[in-house]
């Protein structure tokens, strides 16, 4: 349906609308270049008459049209233009014999206007157009396209801008397309990548994959200046490149780009010196050394940037043996190293590479040379090798002496008051002949006695450093070693130092330093050769030592349970520099047993609860400080638990300026303020019964717990129990099962249960609870205890208190298991179905007979026989 309607249409277009005649210019306007060539078409349709038509074209100007030249009459040409038209400036060509077309060699700005295209009458009847009109508009040639010259010589992996200026009247609608373009070698110029016009971007085939990786990338920063920007530059992209500018314009309807001119510069020649070229290596460094000297080696590489390239380094000897290496990430590997010590590399500038080796042997001693890999990176971010060069190779000669030295031990600071830091230092001396020993030194101290009478300490291991510098703490010092408050360098090959940030009373006493030297083993290892121990220095304050004393006294006392009991402790501290105090108070049960810690005061005056957990009485604890050197502990809702000795323990801290961390200077403990009173509390007692210890399945059982109390029992408001159900399945195990349970505040809380029987607990009386079975199994025989805990209000606090649990005696509960009644129902009920099912058979039976199997039809007997017979 479609196609006969396009059909029809086509038919009356052709038949209707286009009879007569039709002359066909292009739309206008077209837009020429000053100085270029323009040929305007024109053609004639629908005509009658010879084949061949004439044209006459003209050029409409006021007041009257200007005749330009004719296909008919020769004197057809105005005055005005013949000397053009007889030049061939403006000439006209038959395409076809219904074509032609105006041409006009070098187009003026004067020459824009409007154009017509007529042809003589030839047909019978005027129908149609007999002319047409275009406008030709002629812009003047402000195009000027000029290099930026590139740099001429580029490293490998560099990048390089390829810049052109082009400049043209913006006015005019025009737009601009910028080519790049190389030539490398003698082949032929090849496109890259083309901007433009309307700002679209064309990359041919050989560029594209370069253009995405980012190795081509656009510079349009500035209005007027176009550039390309080369990066990862590789010795294939030199040559000759090359930038063409074209002008461009629409054609009339929105159509199609028109090219109206171009022109071409050389942007200039561009050279790429690969890294095999630049590279340069060598190796420079001492040649002759003793042994345990340090071995000092220079691989010097030179390249025309540093930036472009990763250098991978290698270090090696006796022709194959990896000393060491390092990636162009800055990564270092070793590889079999030197026998004595590693080797360490390390980059010191540009091109320079440093490879030492702390001490050397007699073996290290040979030809040493480095290998250089360089690698320039690709656009899209990886990397290639560009280059692999090895330097000459340098002699090394390692020569043997034996090592001898002395120790200087001296203080460099001394302490005043406890707080202050100490600094000693082991120089060593007069060292000959190191070879290819190393230095290790240990650290020792002698704690002053504490009293006259006393034995004399023994000497202690603060920490040693080994050859290697690795620390060994000893065993007494090994916290303030990890924690920095000692500390112990070497700050020079040959010094020694050990500090002591904060120095304290145990600090006194006399220091020693050893210093060993260790040569490598044969088997391996290292062992120690000499040994040389400093003599003794007696460490002191240079003012009294500080003293602490503290005084405990009570301030209220608890006579009774739920009384509060406040004790002050004051501290008296002497030779202390702006000290910081921190309490702990103690309690004892009785003088000389173990102590338990209730609660502490830090030096920043932070309360925290030690050894005290008991529940609900979390807040009956206060320890603050009440003046400068006193302190105040208060322990409210006084309870039988807490009667004992208390004491204060207090320690001074001290803090240097600047720093963060306090030092425990002295610590004192107060004496003993002791809580007594008499209590005659109740006691309690509990027991457990049951109604019934054998009962039938589905029935219902029921075990009453109840308490019972003596002495002087608290008001009936201010005691309540925590009660506890169990079953134990076997006689006499110990794998109870809990039940149910009771808080002290009523709440019910049962166990899963996996039976069809159910509990339940409830209080039936003032100090009794039943717990009851419901529709008792087989699973419920066993062994049922109760346990129960009291819990006591003091009338004075209102704090609650827990008594000791009481656990009650067994109560054994046998579910029987009767055969007859759990078989009699089933039977009863089968045999009455059975019965019941026989009757109804036989009454269906009988009503089956009598309606459906009866035959209702009846024939009379004939009476005449011999007929009868006859018939048989």
């Amino acid at each position: 349906m479609n196609n006969l309607l396009k059909i029809l249409w086509t038919a009356w277009f052709a038949f209707g609308v286009s009879q007569g005649r039709v002359v066909t210019v292009p739309a206008g306007p077209l837009i020429r270049v000053e100085g270029q060539s323009v040929a305007i078409p024109c053609s004639v349709t629908d005509y009658e008459g010879p084949i061949e038509q004439d044209f006459d074209w003209l050029v409409v100007r006021d007041p009257q049209p200007v005749q330009i030249i004719s296909t008919f009459d020769t004197s057809f040409t105005d005055a005005s233009l013949k000397e053009r038209v007889a030049n061939e400036d403006i000439r006209i060509q038959r395409l076809a014999d219904n074509k032609v077309e105006l041409r006009i060699k070098e187009v003026k700005v004067t020459d824009s206007a409007t154009y017509r295209c007529k042809t003589p009458s030839t047909d019978t009847q005027v129908v149609g157009n007999y002319e047409a009109d275009v406008e030709v508009r002629v812009i003047p040639n402000s195009l000027v396209v000029e290099p930026r010259t590139p740099a001429a010589v580029i490293p490998e992996g560099g990048s390089v801008g390829l810049f052109c200026n082009a400049s043209w009247d913006h006015t005019l609608g025009t737009q601009l397309s910028v080519t790049w373009s190389a030539r490398k070698g003698v082949a032929t110029l090849e496109d890259l990548l083309t901007f433009g016009p309307d700002g679209a971007v064309v990359v041919t085939d050989i560029a594209a994959q370069r253009y995405t990786s980012g190795g081509l990338r656009l510079d349009l920063h500035r209005k007027g200046t176009y550039g390309l920007v080369l990066t990862g530059a590789i010795p294939a992209d030199q040559g000759v490149y090359v930038c063409t500018v074209r002008e461009w314009t629409k054609e009339a309807g929105g159509g199609a780009w028109y090219k109206l001119q171009q022109k071409r510069t050389d942007i200039g020649h561009v050279s790429v010196t690969s890294t095999a070229q630049s590279l340069n290596v060598s190796a420079q460094g001492s040649t002759t050394l003793n042994t345990g000297d340090p071995l000092t080696l220079r691989c010097t590489v030179g390249a025309d940037d540093y930036s472009l390239l990763g250098l991978e380094v290698t270090w090696l000897t006796d022709g194959s043996r990896v000393l060491a290496s390092l990636d162009r990430n800055g990564v270092v590997s070793n590889g079999s190293g030197m026998e004595t010590a590693a080797a360490g590399l390390r980059r010191v500038g540009d091109g320079e590479f440093r490879l030492v080796v702390p001490a050397v042997e007699t073996s290290d001693a040979g030809q040493y040379f480095c290998r250089v890999r360089a690698w320039a990176r690709l656009s899209g971010g990886g990397w290639y090798q560009a280059a692999e060069k090895t330097s000459n190779q340098v002699q090394v000669l390692v020569t043997h002496l034996e090592t001898d030295f002395s120790v200087l031990f001296s203080a460099l600071i001394t302490p005043r008051l406890p707080g202050d830091p100490t600094e000693l230092e082991c120089r060593v001396t007069n060292v000959t002949h190191l070879r290819d020993a190393r230095f290790g030194v240990s650290w020792h101290h002698t704690p002053a006695p504490t009293h006259p009478a006393t034995t004399a300490p023994r000497s202690i291991t603060i920490g040693s450093l080994d050859v290697n510098g690795a620390l060994t703490p000893g065993p007494r010092h090994r916290r303030r070693l990890d924690a920095g408050l000692v500390a112990m360098t070497r700050e020079e090959p040959l010094t020694f130092k050990l500090r002591i940030l904060h120095t304290g009373e145990s600090d006194m006493g006399e220091y020693t330093c050893s210093v060993s030297t260790w040569s490598p083993a044969r088997s391996g290892g290292w062992e120690a050769s000499v040994d040389y121990q400093t003599p003794i220095f007696k460490l002191a304050f240079a003012t009294k030592s500080p003293t602490l004393s503290v005084v405990a006294r009570r301030v209220r006392e608890a006579t009774t349970g739920g009384a509060t009991f406040e004790m002050s402790c004051q501290v008296m501290a002497e030779n202390l520099r702006s000290p910081a105090y921190s309490v702990l108070i103690h309690t004892q049960a009785q003088v000389g047993g173990p102590p338990r810690r209730i609660a502490s005061l830090s030096p920043e005056s932070v309360v925290r609860l030690e050894d005290w957990s008991e529940p609900g009485r979390q807040d009956s604890v206060v320890l603050l400080r009440t003046g400068p050197n006193e302190f105040s502990f208060r322990l409210q809702g006084v309870q039988v638990s807490d009667r004992g000795f208390y004491s204060c323990e207090v320690s001074a801290w001290t803090k240097q300026p600047g720093e963060t961390d306090w030092t425990k200077a002295v610590r004192g403990e107060s004496n003993k303020v002791q809580i007594s009173f008499d209590h005659t509390g109740p006691s309690f007692g509990i027991s457990i019964s049951s109604d019934t210890t054998s009962l039938y399945p589905w029935e219902t059982a029921k075990i009453e717990c109840a308490m019972s109390v003596s002495g002087t029992p608290p008001n009936p408001d201010d005691m309540v129990f925590e009660l506890r159900w169990f079953l134990t399945r076997l006689r006499g195990s110990d794998n109870p099962v809990l039940l149910a349970t009771m808080d002290r505040h009523g709440v019910v809380k049962k166990s899963p249960r996996n039976d069809s029987s159910d509990v339940s607990l409830e209080r039936s009386g003032p100090r009794s609870y039943t717990l009851s079975v419901y529709s008792a199994q087989d699973s419920d025989t066993g062994e049922y205890h109760c346990s129960a805990a009291p819990w006591i209000r003091s009338p004075t606090t209102g704090s609650w208190s827990q008594a000791p649990a009481l656990t009650s005696a067994r109560v054994f509960l046998n579910v029987k298991f009767a055969l007859w009644d759990s078989m009699r129902l089933p039977l009863l009920y089968g045999v009455c179905a059975a019965a019941a099912m026989g009757l109804l058979s036989l009454l269906l039976g009988l009503i089956c007979t009598r309606c459906c199997c009866r035959n209702t039809a009846y024939t009379p007997r004939p009476r005449n026989k011999l007929m009868e017979l006859e018939m048989d």
